[in-house]
């Protein structure tokens, strides 16, 4: 016979309500009770009726989750964060994407599409806070990246400019004069690389130098690091080195530089952004800065079940910002370690 709820509390020594709240997250349980209650559920393999719990509650234990893309690395990466820790409070993702586009953005927040969902994790790429407030009419809403918080709206975000400027500081450290950056794009509006070339310049102003060039791309994938890199290439005196503003812009340009004979890091260092595995198996090994995925996505949905579950009520949106290291490589002179 299939364990209950009772028989969890008995064997946890705790009562039916607190089983119940540790298995819905509808309450705060201190940790030692918790950890008791979960060891219960594991040893009798109970498994709660998800879609009875979420019928009594008015929920439909499915939310949205909107990025630009999911055949770029980092996105895709996060999304299946994004779906670890959903799943983890016991609900089922919807993976939408919009290619960044306003329309397909503003369709899936209004509710035109017909899905019916307890709320929505979006990475907007060209729609305002306060259009997003509006268009959401009330659902639970977390937004990633750099758009300011409004209203009840959480964001959840990476300090683009801090760790530009710590990419900066990096490039220039051995000595480097002539530093260039590839990956602003002024056509967009979600701010992010207008953030991370503001702490490009700030990193290299506190060493006493300006970009010898600033590359715009049509977008971070590598085709567009290639020809951002030939356009460097052809400058009377070519940067030694580069800061992408994504690994996938960076490996595009790393295999030009190797086509036209520049030698990286000796001739020229290049570093990305982002982590993606690529960048750890390439030739030599991509320098990047690399933001903790895991944590925006736990944030991000922990955010959301607050606000889902009402534990929030009406308290303005927060912004948490979530940490970043850099990783060097070869690409900019590091040690080879092995992958």
């Amino acid at each position: 016979m299939a364990a209950r709820l009772k028989d969890v509390a008995a064997l946890a020594g705790v009562s039916v309500r607190t089983v119940s709240n540790v298995v819905s997250n509808t309450a705060t349980v201190a940790p030692a009770t918790r950890a008791r209650v979960v060891a219960a559920v594991e040893e009798l393999g109970y498994r709660p009726n998800l879609a009875a719990r979420n019928l009594r509650q008015g929920r439909t234990g499915l939310i949205g989750v909107v990025v630009p893309e999911i055949h770029s690395p980092y996105f895709g990466a996060l999304a299946g964060h994004l779906i670890d820790a959903a799943q983890e409070r016991g609900w089922t993702v919807l993976l939408e994407r919009t290619g960044g586009r306003a329309e397909l953005e503003r369709r899936l927040l209004d509710g035109s599409e017909g899905r019916r969902v307890d709320g929505m994790i979006v990475s907007p790429w060209s729609t305002s806070p306060a259009e997003l407030a509006s268009l959401a009419g009330g659902l639970p809403l977390v937004v990633l990246g750099e758009l300011e918080p409004h209203g009840s709206i959480d964001h959840v975000a990476l300090d683009n400019v801090a760790a530009a400027r710590s990419a900066a500081r990096h490039l220039a450290a051995p000595g480097r004069r002539r530093i260039a950056a590839v990956g602003l794009q002024s056509a967009l509006g979600h701010g992010t690389a207008e953030l991370r070339a503001e702490g490009f310049r700030q990193g290299l102003a506190e060493t006493g130098l300006t970009p010898v060039a600033e590359v715009e791309v049509a977008d971070l994938h590598r085709a567009e690091g290639a020809r951002a890199m030939r356009e460097l290439l052809a400058l009377r005196r070519r940067p030694d080195a580069v800061f992408c503003f994504s690994d996938e812009l960076a490996l595009g340009a790393l295999r030009v530089a190797a086509e036209q004979g520049v030698r990286v890091p000796r001739d020229m260092a290049l570093m990305g952004f982002d982590d993606i595995e690529d960048g750890r198996f390439s030739a030599p090994s991509l320098t990047t800065v690399a933001p903790d995925r895991e944590q925006i996505a736990e944030r991000a949905v922990q955010c959301l079940a607050e606000r889902v579950l009402g534990r929030l009520g009406t308290l303005p949106g927060r912004r948490i910002v979530v940490p970043h290291r850099l990783l060097a490589r070869e690409s900019t002179g590091a040690e080879v370690t092995p992958v």
